[in-house]
């Protein structure tokens, strides 16, 4: 038989680890993506992208360190490809046809449905606006 106090410390013990635990937990809020300038890859990459890449492409935005897998270092992406840019394999990872495990379906990206919704069904307005946050990830590569 365990002594009262025993059993008071192995409880109290056990509901430190608990909430320490529960703390521990990250948890990514979500929020609607906004509605971006069509044009304008920045701003399209800081809404769609940056949460999990960080502004600067790092892999270090504020929801990266509650995912499972790391998000990638956007700015290395040349030179992890023999120092060429993989602008196809980019414009399909962010249109949703490539997959990327860490993406989970083509509705789960943050970027997915709005980027798909502002086209709708002009595909050519969806595949502008792939090829500008395309463009706007080899701009974010570091020099070599």
């Amino acid at each position: 038989m365990i002594p009262k106090i025993m059993r008071i410390l192995i409880c109290g013990l056990a509901m430190l680890a608990v909430a320490s635990f529960a703390a521990d937990q990250k948890v990514i809020k979500k929020v609607a993506a906004p509605q971006t300038n069509a044009a304008n890859g920045q701003q399209m990459y800081e809404s769609y992208c940056a949460s999990c890449h960080g502004k600067a492409g790092k892999g270090d935005g504020p929801a990266a360190s509650a995912l499972k897998t790391a998000p990638t270092d956007q700015t290395v992406l040349a030179k992890n490809n023999k120092g060429q840019f993989p602008a196809l394999h980019v414009f399909h990872t962010i249109n949703g046809e490539e997959g990327i495990a860490a993406h989970g379906s083509k509705d789960m990206p943050v970027w997915g449905p709005p980027l798909r919704s502002t086209g709708g069904d002009r595909r050519a307005e969806v595949r502008m606006r792939t090829n500008i946050l395309t463009c706007y990830v080899e701009s974010l590569q570091v020099k070599q």
